[in-house]
């Protein structure tokens, strides 16, 4: 029952930090998993898996890998699942190790900076849209939710897996941006146009908090706020919606 208590125990994000593991939970977050470079360090599976066709071929896949699995009840699936439908199956992976420093010396740099957002489905979306478009790296300042969250995992759609994605201070990003040439746009409702704008080779795009924006310390380091044209009477857009715009406009 190691990887049984194990699994439980991540659902806590000071265990996932300790530990530098993760829980991947459902078919499709194990098949993405089994498709990265992140090394699985067990399985969790609970009878339901096999009773599809696809749930058996990723348990028979897990065993050719070599992947160690604890078979287990229903009943004890469930008190480790965080969904309320649960598949069957969930593995650890190990949060990979990643530093600002390998994405310096590029001629054209585009990163995605998360500002305190909070809500994990916005992250998740958030993460699975920058990896789609082409962004370099997502980086997470503090107060924004743990991307290892199962919540973030799930949502991230198996991006989270071979995006470079990592938390940093904000004296981190700042002591990168500085030398390597980036230069930090936030999104701002009365912001400049997007359209207006001619993008720096080295970019960082800047979303705040759902509600309360960007923070004063990261406002003082940005360069220019920028918004969306929207004709409509709308207030606002949802951040994960507004942010899949504005890097579609700056990387296409």
């Amino acid at each position: 029952m190691r990887l049984l208590t194990a699994a439980r125990d991540l659902s806590r994000r000071k265990a996932r930090e300790r530990d530098a593991r993760f829980v991947a939970e459902g078919v499709r977050a194990v098949e993405e998993l089994l498709a990265s470079t992140i090394e699985i360090v067990g399985a969790v599976c609970g009878p339901q898996l096999v009773e599809s066709e696809r749930g058996a071929r990723l348990r028979a896949e897990m065993g050719r890998r070599g992947v160690e699995v604890a078979e287990v009840t229903d009943r004890e699936f469930s008190g480790a699942a965080s969904t309320e439908s649960p598949q069957g199956v969930l593995a650890i992976g190990r949060i990979p190790d990643r530093h600002l420093d390998t994405l310096a010396g590029r001629d054209r740099l585009t990163l995605l900076v998360l500002d305190g957002v909070q809500d994990p489905g916005n992250v998740g979306t958030l993460i699975r849209t920058a990896h789609a478009l082409g962004a370099d790296a997502t980086i997470t300042l503090p107060g924004t939710v743990d991307v290892w969250n199962a919540k973030v995992v799930r949502s991230a759609m198996g991006s989270l897996f071979r995006h470079h994605v990592q938390a940093a201070s904000i004296d981190e990003l700042n002591a990168f941006a500085g030398p390597q040439g980036v230069v930090l746009w936030a999104a701002h409702a009365r912001g400049t146009d997007l359209r207006s704008l001619r993008r720096p080779p080295r970019l960082g795009l800047v979303l705040g908090n759902e509600g309360a924006g960007v923070t004063p310390a990261v406002e003082a380091l940005v360069a220019e706020r920028v918004a969306l044209a929207m004709p409509g009477d709308a207030e606002s857009l949802n951040v994960a919606v507004a942010g899949g715009i504005l890097l579609y406009g700056l990387l296409s």
